[in-house]
């Protein structure tokens, strides 16, 4: 099954294709994926291990390269773009955000919130930052180092990092993985605000169908094809959905 690639999607994937070789042997993490997302959109993406969910997101971010197909942020071609080029693209219009944080230990939250813009020459809208760090609740952890928050907080940060820059798009890998329960809630309402609200695009990878069913829309994929896509499913129908096929 494929969706449609539209001219509205914020990224998108044309019959993306990624195959590793080792010898003679040829493994395709991702064959021939068609699928896109609007703006303002909350996808997950989901699948067994070996389904090609990370490969695709990697793709997608443009932090690895596919072997033949196209992938496509605000209409842009990244097949085309030079390294430098597409150093631009992740760094002035895709967040991350990771299941270990990757938060740089000898700074402070608000250093590593501000890191992105500093490496990209810009200054940060002071009522942009203060409005972030108050929707995060982050405004008394600013001058802590990461070794003196939470993994909730860290992830807050994490967040706070991505979000800075108005990215076209976030992808989150796994982010509520190293989190409790309470802290992952928090975290997916958060990421479902900034859809809903403020309009932000993001495109989740996850095992987790309770953290699928915050989602507005769950993209199951199964031997690096998409097998089904769902609508604002409940968790219990993306677990029916995943038994279906085999995951």
């Amino acid at each position: 099954m494929t969706a449609t690639v539209a001219v509205d999607h914020v990224v998108a994937a044309q019959s993306l294709t990624k195959v590793y070789r080792s010898g003679e042997a040829a493994v395709h993490a991702l064959d021939g994926v068609d699928l896109g997302f609007v703006r303002g959109s909350f996808a997950a993406i989901m699948g067994p291990s070996g389904s090609g969910k990370s490969t695709l997101m990697h793709c997608l971010a443009g932090l690895d390269r596919p072997t033949s197909g196209e992938v496509l942020i605000d209409g842009r071609r990244l097949s085309g773009l030079s390294d430098r080029e597409l150093t631009r693209v992740r760094r002035d219009q895709v967040g991350f955000v990771f299941q270990a944080f990757n938060l740089l230990p000898t700074l402070t939250a608000e250093q590593n919130i501000m890191l992105p813009l500093e490496l990209s020459g810009r200054r940060a809208d002071p009522e942009t930052f203060a409005n972030l760090v108050d929707s995060l609740r982050l405004g008394d952890r600013l001058n802590h180092l990461p070794s003196q928050l939470s993994g909730g907080q860290q992830q807050r940060v994490a967040i706070a990092r991505a979000l800075i820059g108005a990215p076209s798009v976030v992808f989150a890998d796994e982010p509520t993985g190293a989190l409790d329960s309470r802290a992952s809630q928090q975290l997916l309402d958060y990421l479902r605000h900034t859809s809903q609200v403020l309009g932000q695009t993001i495109v989740m990878v996850t095992h987790d169908p309770n953290a699928a069913a915050y989602a507005d829309r769950t993209v199951l994929l199964s031997d690096g094809r998409v097998v089904d896509d769902l609508s604002a499913p409940s968790a219990d129908t993306i677990l029916a959905t995943m038994k279906r096929w085999g995951s």
